[in-house]
Order: structure tokens, then C-alpha cells, then sequence
């Protein structure tokens, strides 16, 4: 009789220094007791114009999600938020420059800043659809040598020299579709070389906040870690989070039709953990650089279908009367490229949390958000470092560092991700709050 054993394989268990390397990416977050808000102002001199709009698809009209805005020349840049609009701040002395607009799929358009007006400007993109060729293809058959492949080099396609940059960070936890929480910062990001093991340094330069803590019942929930959250996504810097040569064994690869970024050819490839693997693992496409192999984005999630262990993941501290378990982990990180050197430019990572507590008939779900944009950037001196006791730490909670949105000219000259219709409407009336206590 034949032995059935050979046919079947044994249920995959990560090793401890795996399970710890993982444990290290994720949210944690605190639920503890009110805090007090505390009022604060601060101003920018630095004199510059401001334009406002929405980017779209040329044909659908859709609104693009995400889409790059960047000064022609410069580090300067934005995103589009949820909703596909976009600030950007220029500095006068720049008024005559482009705007570089450009998003996954579409061709990459140039604009004028003289033809744009102050605010309600609508901007299209072209869809663009490229057949990489037979002998592209062929080069890598298997997906997963391509995607080892795209690690290995990341030393002569990835930035490879020390920058300060500066950042936009901001995070919101919703408790169902009500903001709780709200937190924005400028942070200056002292990156690393992506050839160097050096961790990044981050340096808190302005934090506005606000906290409900009347919605959230009997626990007040915080986000631990900020901007660190959004930081470690970058897989590049970060490839001991997902995808280490050991990890990579892990997964299954295999291509989807490919598309463009900037025009040039861009592979799709799409990973999912291997079913025999019991620990989560994550899900997702990475677009690549057909040419260069550079990855150009990530888009990904948690697999959370085991509550009990995805939960021992994210909780750091709960009362014992809560369960609290994620329904939803996802992520996304997009890299730009300036002189065939690509590096960090904007993640977000979304969770959505089921929350039960003993004696209560119902959960509730809340949902947290953290997402930061380099807002600029430049090389800087190798022997440049960040002093000990300027550094954020790791385990910061941005809403104890934060004020109140007190003040109408807090960020100045400073880019920031538009606020989504929501948000915007939670500042507004905190804004009119402290109005009538003054």
C-alpha cells in the first residue's frame, strides 16, 4: 500500500526570531484613561502660494486616490487624499515652476503653476496601458526570483545616502464612522542609507490633536508608535517585517497583467501566504520597475482570519474584560524617483478592530488610520546626526505630545495631506468648541 504520508505536507510554524520580527511591524496600541487637552500656538514666516483641487481620471472623471504631486525639479510634493483632492504650498520664489502629477497606470502630465488658480483646479490624467514584451517576460519566469531579485538590488536602485526630510504625518482612530481622535505633526525624518542595517531617526516638529473621549465609552484607545507606524512600512528599509530571504519561502508569487508608472513598463506581481503556514502572514502586489527592477509600490494586507493570534499581535495593553481582535490589516507604500535613485515617499496603514466586552450585548468596531507624505527633502552631511534627546521614540503616543487645532495658521509654509470631507468637518467644530471657551 502506498504510504500516504508522502503526499502530505506538515503545517508550517514561523521560528521565534520570525515571530518577533513580525510582531515588531505591527500597530500597538494602548487602551487607558482621559487625558486633558492643552492649548498652544505656533506660526511659519516663510511667505508662499497655495493651490487647491481634485486629480481625475480623464474618462471616468473618478477621482485618483493617492496620485503624486510634485514640484518640477525640486523635493517638493504631495498626495491626494480619499476623496482625490490636494494642497500644495509653494514658495514665491518657485511661482514660476511646474507641477508634476502622476499615478499608477496613467501618463504622467506636467502642468503649469501660473495656469493653475488658487483653489478648485481640476486636473486629468490619461490612462496608459503597455505590453511588456515576450523577452521582458521571459527573464524572470518565476515571480519569486524576480521579487529576490528587486531586494538584491535595492543598494544600486534605492537611495543610498543619509537625507533629512521632512514629513506630514496624520492618524484618527473613528469609532464606528465618528472620529474619537484626530492627530496631525511635522516630523523631520532623518533616513538612512537603504544599504545601511541603521535604523531612521524622527525629530517632532509641530503636533495638533484632538480627543474625544466621550464616544468611546468606558476605555480611551490610543495609538502607539505614530509615525513610526507609517515608517516601517517601507519594505525596502524594512525587509525584516515581510519579506526576508527566509520569509520569501513563505509565500506563493504569480503575475497579473502589467501596467505603467510614469510611462515606463511596471510588473504586477501578486503574493499570498502558503496555505500550510499557520502563523498570518500578508497578501498583496508589489509593482515593479520592468527595467530596473526598483520596486515602485506595495499594496497589502494582514491575513487576520485566525482572531486569536492577530489579535496577540496588535494589543499591548487591554483591561481583562475586552476581547479585541482586527477584522481589517491594510497597507500601502509608494516610492519616487528622482535621478534614477527611488526612495520612501508616502504609506498609510488602515486596521479595523472588533471590540467586545463582557456583559455588553453588542462590539464595537473602531478603526485607526495612520498615514505620512515626504513633504521634501535634501542630502545631507554623512556626520549630521539627530541628538539622543531630540529623537522620537518608537514607543511615542502622538496625543500626548499634541495641542489643541487652536490655531488657523499652525503649518504655515508646511505641505499636508488635504483633509478628507470628514475630517474636515471634525476641525471645523473643534475649532468653533474652542472659540466659544474663549
Amino acid at each position: 500500500m502506498l504510504n500516504l504520508k508522502l503526499f502530505i505536507m506538515k503545517n508550517v510554524i514561523l521560528s521565534k526570531r520570525q515571530k518577533q520580527n513580525m510582531k515588531g511591524f505591527f500597530f500597538s496600541f494602548l487602551l487607558i484613561s482621559f487625558s486633558v487637552l492643552n492649548a498652544q500656538t505656533d506660526t511659519a514666516v516663510e511667505t508662499y502660494k497655495e493651490f487647491s483641487g481634485i486629480v481625475v481620471d480623464e474618462n471616468s472623471g473618478d477621482a485618483l486616490v493617492f496620485a503624486s504631486l510634485a514640484i518640477e525639479n525640486t523635493n517638493i510634493s504631495t498626495v491626494t487624499n480619499n476623496d482625490g483632492k490636494f494642497l500644495l504650498k509653494v514658495p514665491s520664489n518657485l511661482e514660476n515652476s511646474n507641477i508634476v502629477i502622476s499615478f499608477l497606470g496613467y501618463k504622467q502630465k506636467t502642468v503649469a503653476l501660473s495656469s493653475l488658480k488658487k483653489s478648485k483646479n481640476k486636473i486629468s490624467l490619461e490612462p496608459d496601458v503597455t505590453e511588456l514584451s515576450e523577452a521582458t517576460i521571459n527573464t524572470f519566469k518565476n515571480p519569486k526570483d524576480l521579487v529576490e531579485e528587486t531586494f538584491k538590488r535595492k543598494a544600486s536602485n534605492n537611495l543610498n545616502q543619509q537625507a533629512n526630510m521632512t514629513a506630514f504625518y496624520r492618524e484618527t482612530i473613528k469609532k464606528r464612522r465618528r472620529n474619537v481622535s484626530l492627530a496631525e505633526a511635522i516630523v523631520n525624518v532623518y533616513k538612512q542609507p537603504y544599504n545601511s542595517n541603521r535604523k531612521d531617526n524622527m525629530k517632532l516638529y509641530k503636533a495638533r490633536k484632538s480627543t474625544d473621549y466621550t464616544k468611546l465609552d468606558t476605555v480611551a484607545l490610543k495609538l502607539q508608535g505614530g509615525p513610526f507606524n507609517a515608517l516601517y512600512v517601507d519594505m525596502m528599509k524594512y525587509p525584516q517585517y515581510i519579506f526576508t530571504s527566509e520569509m520569501l519561502q513563505y509565500y506563493d508569487f504569480s503575475y497579473l497583467p502589467s501596467t505603467t508608472i510614469n510611462g515606463k513598463a511596471v510588473y504586477i506581481v501578486k503574493f499570498a501566504q502558503n496555505p500550510n503556514v499557520v502563523e498570518p502572514l500578508f497578501y498583496g502586489k508589489l509593482y515593479i520597475d520592468a527595467e530596473t527592477l526598483a520596486l515602485n509600490s506595495a499594496i497589502y494586507n494582514l491575513n487576520v482570519e485566525n482572531k486569536e493570534l492577530t489579535g496577540s499581535m496588535f494589543v499591548k495593553k487591554k483591561p481583562r474584560d475586552i476581547k479585541v481582535y482586527p477584522t481589517k490589516a491594510a497597507y500601502r507604500v509608494d516610492y519616487r524617483e528622482k535621478n534614477g535613485k527611488w526612495y520612501y515617499g508616502y504609506s498609510n496603514v488602515q486596521i479595523t478592530f472588533k471590540i467586545n466586552k463582557k456583559r455588553k450585548l453588542f462590539n464595537t468596531t473602531y478603526s485607526l488610520s495612520s498615514e505620512m507624505a515626504i513633504t521634501d527633502w535634501e542630502i545631507s552631511d554623512a556626520k549630521e546626526s539627530l541628538k539622543f534627546k531630540e529623537r522620537l521614540k518608537p514607543s511615542i503616543i502622538i496625543t500626548d505630545e499634541a495641542s489643541g487645532f487652536s490655531d488657523p495658521e499652525f503649518w504655515g509654509a508646511y505641505n499636508v495631506i488635504e483633509p478628507e470631507k470628514s475630517i474636515e468637518s471634525a476641525i471645523n467644530k473643534i475649532k468653533r468648541q474652542l472659540k466659544k471657551a474663549g
